[in-house]
């Protein structure tokens, strides 16, 4: 589908010609007219399918009848971390490029002046709040916001806000809007306590879910099994190779990440390290620095990882197995977007035998697992899990624009030059 057959106001078409967005994708071609008619909804997709667009649109769309309060904030959107957070506020300003919609996006580990811009955006109405929820909670505590007469509520990524402890504090901010809200969720996953939050704070939702992706066939996965105190020098023998310059290197810990970051730097690997700790302009620096080729190694939880949008990563290094394999599907996604090369190394203890093999599962392949680099020892002996018969279980207030711009769109549906509205 195209995005001009949908029921779509002519300014957002225009903006979506104007950065090349012509066919929906899976995500967004099941969900968008749904939320145009009201519904409340649950999206079920991974990092990568477009998904932001899905429910940004129709939000416009509608903030753009002139229907909603003009100075009062009309859609609050929850986001688990600082940079999806600002990746959402940049994505509402491409979109709403040619319309009257004012946007603000509130997230922590800023510093005063910081905060006070975000207090008048807030106090003067912005339509769109992007919001992590502590920040958001921070804001409703000194009387900074008004919430009740919010129309829209977006959780993203909710799945990861859960997991990071955020239950109680969307429930809060959801006790301050009205009842006779639309509701959206978009979710990686659909554990349990996603269902429990979805029962709490939806009304008759439409379930829509897109099977997890397989990894491009142009990344080549291999799996290292090691013992685990030699995991340090395997990556040690990756990064001597002078021509990687564009890496990412996951770690399921902060703690790991900033020891890994330490000891890298003393070998003299150009690595920057990216966890929760640090300020919001130190972060925002270190992926300045990435971005700018002056950092050759970025090294990050899963909870940043996210954030990261970069299209020429060459190589993703799992020091550890995600124990969600979805998550190692989002890690290595990283590498060989826009259709180049890229490589997944992973680093298998015995202990993470079980965890590869559901990874394996997943994604219907099984990974390479060569012998380790030169110099990097022997490896244990590999011993996937055996089950038993019968076990298994299945800043401030901003403009975008005001004017209109009346730019014929020509379809451009030549099959070769079409591009698809992925914008995450």
């Amino acid at each position: 589908m195209y995005f001009d057959e949908l029921p779509l106001d002519d300014l957002i078409l225009d903006a979506l010609d104007a950065m090349n967005f012509i066919r929906c994708t899976p995500i967004q071609e099941k969900t968008i007219q749904p939320l145009l008619e009201g519904r409340d909804l649950i999206g079920v997709a991974q990092t990568g399918t477009g998904k932001t667009a899905a429910y940004l649109l129709p939000v416009l769309n509608e903030l753009n009848t002139g229907k909603y309060p003009q100075e009062a904030i009309n859609c609050v959107i929850m986001s688990p971390t600082r940079e999806l957070a600002q990746q959402i506020d940049q994505q509402v300003e491409g979109f709403a490029y040619f319309m009257p919609v004012s946007s603000v996006a509130v997230y922590g580990g800023n510093d005063g002046i910081r905060y006070e811009q975000e207090r008048r955006g807030l106090q003067l109405g912005a339509d769109i709040v992007i919001a992590t929820p502590g920040r958001m909670i921070s804001h409703l505590a000194t009387g900074n916001v008004d919430l009740s007469k919010v129309s829209f509520f977006i959780l993203d990524e909710a799945d990861r806000m859960l997991d990071m402890g955020f239950y109680d504090d969307i429930m809060k901010i959801a006790s301050y809007m009205p009842k006779d809200r639309q509701t959206i969720m978009f979710s990686a996953t659909m554990p349990e306590n996603i269902r429990k939050l979805a029962h709490n704070i939806l009304s008759n939702p439409l379930e829509v879910k897109i099977a997890v992706s397989k990894p491009a066939d142009k990344i080549k996965q291999i799996a290292y099994i090691c013992y685990e105190e030699k995991k340090q020098k395997i990556v040690e023998k990756i990064l001597s190779d002078k021509t990687l310059d564009r890496v990412i290197l996951f770690a399921s810990k902060k703690s790991k990440v900033k020891e890994l970051d330490s000891i890298l730097k003393q070998k003299g690997v150009n690595s920057g390290a990216m966890h929760s700790d640090l300020l919001q302009s130190e972060r925002d620096n270190i992926m300045y620095e990435f971005r700018n080729r002056r950092i050759s190694v970025l090294i990050a939880t899963d909870i940043v990882s996210r954030g990261i949008d970069i299209d020429d990563i060459q190589l993703v290094i799992n020091y550890d197995v995600p124990h969600d394999p979805e998550d190692y599907v989002h890690r290595i996604g990283r590498t060989a977007r826009a259709n180049r090369d890229g490589q997944a190394v992973t680093l298998v203890s015995q202990r993470d035998i079980p965890s590869l093999e559901k990874i394996e599962k997943l994604i219907e392949k099984k990974i390479e697992k060569p012998s380790l680099p030169e110099g990097c020892g022997g490896s244990p002996e590999f011993k996937p899990e055996r089950r038993k018969v019968g076990t298994d279980k299945a800043g401030g207030k901003k403009r975008h624009g005001s004017g209109k711009w009346t730019k014929a769109r020509a379809k451009k549906k030549d099959g070769n030059t079409t591009s698809t509205g992925k914008s995450e």
